[in-house]
């Protein structure tokens, strides 16, 4: 079985400060995507250096130091390894790994926040658009996919703690939702979703107000998988008590085939 897990660790050194590799040492995932690192590998430690020792790690820290940033670990050598979309607007920014596997191509992605002014907005959804453009040229050539990551957005009112009163806030804007809708009719699956429809599991929690606590959280940590590969997923698993950063792990489960 092979184990993919993706994390949004706030920062990669905070996650160190507060142990959360402990958690993944200890986890051992085949692929580890971790997303918000904020930091070049030159800015980690030796000590640090060394809980990725020997698992191929790739980096895509992004231009703009302290800001966004992408890392996956893997422990076989992948055949191959992209970063960016190939959009330099959005590549910039460090939020894309892809790793090529011979089954399927993952996608680590840190999605963009629209902002609490929603400034962001139209960034965050053509953002959306132009990846859904490539999965579909993708899909067109065969491949299989799975796309993981911080996608930003809950997808419907059981994926947060408080839907009504956060409507008008992005992560919960209905053209924000849409696209969740739009990559499901375009071959994909949210698999967490799929293998439990009614289960009211969080990803996400503020640092204000107690809300991990009380549990008042947001599913936005996701695993988009091709239809073909549906029936390969053993579990999704939502770490929900694993701590170390504001977001907790999940885990794909898969057979290789």
């Amino acid at each position: 079985m092979f184990t993919i897990t993706t994390w949004n660790v706030n920062g990669i050194r905070a996650a160190f400060k507060n142990a959360a590799n402990v958690w993944w040492e200890d986890h051992d995932p085949d692929l580890l995507c971790l997303q918000e690192v904020r930091a070049r590998p030159d800015q980690l430690t030796p000590a640090q250096h060394q809980s990725f020792e020997g698992k191929n790690p790739v980096w895509n820290p992004g231009e703009r130091a302290g800001y966004s940033g992408v890392a996956t670990i893997s422990k076989d050598k992948p055949l191959t390894t992209q970063l960016g979309l190939g959009i330099p607007k959005f590549d910039r920014e460090g939020r894309v790994i892809q790793t090529i596997l011979e089954e399927f191509r993952v996608f680590n992605i840190y999605f963009p926040n629209g902002g609490r002014d929603l400034s962001r907005v139209d960034f965050k959804l053509e953002f959306y658009q132009e990846l859904l453009e490539i999965c579909d040229q993708l899909h067109d050539q065969g491949e299989k996919i799975i796309i993981t990551g911080d996608f930003n957005t809950s997808h419907r009112p059981i994926d947060l703690r408080n839907p009504k009163a956060n409507e008008g806030n992005t992560g919960f804007l209905p053209e924000e939702r849409a696209w969740i809708d739009i990559y499901l009719e375009h071959n994909f699956v949210d698999i967490f979703r799929e293998l439990y429809p009614d289960r009211e599991q969080y990803t996400w929690w503020t640092y204000r107000g107690n809300a991990r606590e009380r549990n008042v959280g947001w599913r936005l940590d996701y695993f988009l998988i091709s239809a073909e590969l549906a029936d390969l997923v053993e579990d999704v698993i939502i770490h929900d008590q694993v701590m170390g950063s504001d977001h907790c792990p999940v885990s794909l489960l898969i057979d290789r085939g």
